[in-house]
Parts: structure tokens; sequence; C-alpha cells
């Protein structure tokens, strides 16, 4: 029982971390067009991240906890190997300052856990994998049109107004993007951690199961409903790593994929919050750095393609390819050397 806490303990240092890593793309565009300050920032965009948790339901949650791995073959060792898994490869990118995306770490992770202990037939080959695999090429795609069509739009509406009037304007509406986005993020990333969480204390509900102790909140038979304090924990715990920044990639994201201005951070923001939201409604685990890159890149392509700096998009894509078989591998061995230490 002590193990199944502890590695709920790590399940939610991970989220921390994904909050710190993956959140950082939540406030890069509105801190890079210098409408808030980084601290204001990363306080709007954790508060958000929270608000997420009563907002977008658990579809999400439970594609992760049943829809990819046989929840049956899951045991202690399988969880905290995907997890370790998957922190490391986001430690390896965060400090060379990539924005990979820590949704595929996860999945990798614990898919390369739980094939190392029963192999192939641990992984539920059907629709959910199809939409994750999919949405990998799918998500940037759907961002980046949804980024370079309303930056066309607002060009158009706006295209009569001064210059300073309309940089005034989406200062301001730019708060409201950001907020949208770091919902829409809140949304789709935390519920990840909470599907592991879920699929852990199902697997290990025989340790719960008495009515008199003081952990049987904790008892878990199914996936059908996750539970409060299961949601809760998971959007805290994102929402403290927000507030911690992530200084390296907001660097990345905020100006050296294209240079951002207020007008061009809304649209950025919007489209991706939009392709989010939908996503997170569908069930399906996407990378919201994929997404947000994305919508960055289609905003710098409005201007000219030469706006965009295709190198350091390159870069960042090579991390995204490399990411799920990378966590995955770690996972394994993770996973061997778990087995082996409490054999």
């Amino acid at each position: 029982m002590t193990y199944v806490l502890v590695v709920i303990g790590i399940a939610l240092v991970f989220d921390f971390i994904n909050g710190m890593h993956d959140s950082a793309n939540s406030i890069a565009t509105v801190v890079s067009t210098r409408v808030l300050t980084p601290l204001m920032a990363v306080g709007w965009a954790a508060f958000f991240n929270f608000a997420a948790a009563f907002t977008f339901g658990t579809a999400v949650a439970k594609t992760m906890g049943s829809g990819l791995i046989d929840v049956r073959v899951v045991n202690t060792d399988v969880v905290l190997g995907g997890l370790l898994g998957a922190i490391s490869w986001n430690l390896i990118t965060w400090y060379f300052g990539i924005p990979s995306s820590s949704s595929h770490a996860l999945i990798g992770g614990y898919a390369g856990a739980a094939v190392a202990r029963v192999g192939i037939r641990a992984v539920l080959w059907g629709s959910a994998w199809v939409k994750t695999l999919v949405f990998i090429a799918l998500s940037p795609l759907l961002g980046m049109l949804a980024g370079f069509g309303l930056m066309v739009a607002v060009s158009w509406i706006f295209r009569r107004v001064p210059y300073g009037s309309v940089d005034r304007w989406f200062r301001r509406a730019q708060l409201a993007s950001a907020a949208a986005y770091s919902l829409s993020h809140g949304a789709n990333d935390a519920q990840k951690t909470m599907g592991i969480i879920a699929g852990l204390l199902v697997a290990s509900s025989s340790f719960f199961a008495d009515p008199s102790s003081r952990l049987h909140f904790m008892h878990l038979t199914d996936l059908k409903e996750i539970p409060v304090w299961i949601i809760l924990a998971a959007h805290a715990a994102i929402a403290l790593g927000t507030f911690t920044g992530g200084w390296r990639i907001v660097r990345t994201m905020g100006s050296r994929i294209t240079k951002l201005k207020p007008f061009s951070g809304f649209c950025a923001e919007s489209g991706a919050a939009l392709t989010l939201m939908g996503t997170s409604m569908a069930g399906i685990p996407v990378s919201t750095t994929h997404t947000i890159t994305g919508a960055v890149v289609g905003v710098g392509a409005t201007q000219r393609f030469s706006a965009v700096r295709w190198g350091v998009a390159g870069r960042i894509v090579y991390a995204w390819l490399l990411t799920i078989p990378m966590a995955g591998a770690i996972g394994a061995i993770s996973y061997a050397l778990l087995s082996a230490l409490f054999r």
C-alpha cells in the first residue's frame, strides 16, 4: 500500500513537471508581447489551469487510464516505470530548451513499461491509439490552420484601423486568449495524470477495499467516473508547476520561432485554444505543445514564410518524433530495474 501511495505522489510530481515544462507555452506569447510581466503571466496561467478542473469533463483521463494499455497487466512497477521514462525525457528536453510533448512522453513511458512486463499484448490496439497517433501530426496542423485563419481574418477586419488602436485593443484581448489557452491546456494535460492515477488505483483496488480504512476513499474498481479528489489533485499540481515558470522554453516559443505582437499572440493562443477544447471534449490526449507551436508557426507564415525560423521549428519536430520511442525505452529500462529491485 505504501508503494502505491509513493507512486501516486510521483505521478503528481510528473504533473508538476508537466506544468513547469508544458505550461510555459501558456505564457510565452503573452510575455513576449509584453502584455503581462512574467510573474503576472504565470499567476494568470496557473489560475486558469486549475479552473479547468470544473470545465471539460474527464474523457481524456478515461482514454489514458484504460484505452491505450490493458489495465489488467498494470501494476505499481509499470506505472512507476512509465512515469520515470516520461519525467526523464521531460527533464532532458527541458534542459536543452526544446518544447517536446509531456503528453507523448507519458504515453510512451507507460506503454514501454507495460510492454517490458508482458510483451506487445499489453497494448490495446484500437481507436484510442489511432486517434492519439494521428493527432501527433494533426494537432499542430490544426493549430497552424487555426492560427493562420484567425490572423488573416483579424488583419482584414482591422485593415483600416490605425495600428496604435489595434495594438491597444489586442493587448486587452490577449488576456482573454491567454486565459482560454491555459484553460484548454489544463483541461487536456491534467487529465493524463488523472488517468494514470486512476488506472493504478483500479489495478491496486484490493489494498483499499476495507470500508473501515481511512484510505477507503481511494478504492476504485473501474474508470466509469474519476473521483473528485484525483481531479483536484491533478489540476493543483499542474497549476503549481505552471507558477514556477519554464523560462528556457518561454524564450523558444515566444521569440525564436517567430516574432509576435499582441494581435498575432491573440490569434496564436485563440487558434490553439479552439483546437485543444475540441480534442478535450472528444477524449483525445493530444500534445498541447504541438498545438501552440503549430499556431505560432501559422501566425508567422501569414507575414511571409521567412518570418518563421524553420531551423528552430525543425529541431522541435525531431524532438517530437523521438519522444514516444525514447520515453518508451527509458520506461522499459526503468520497469526492468524496478522489478529486479523489488522482486
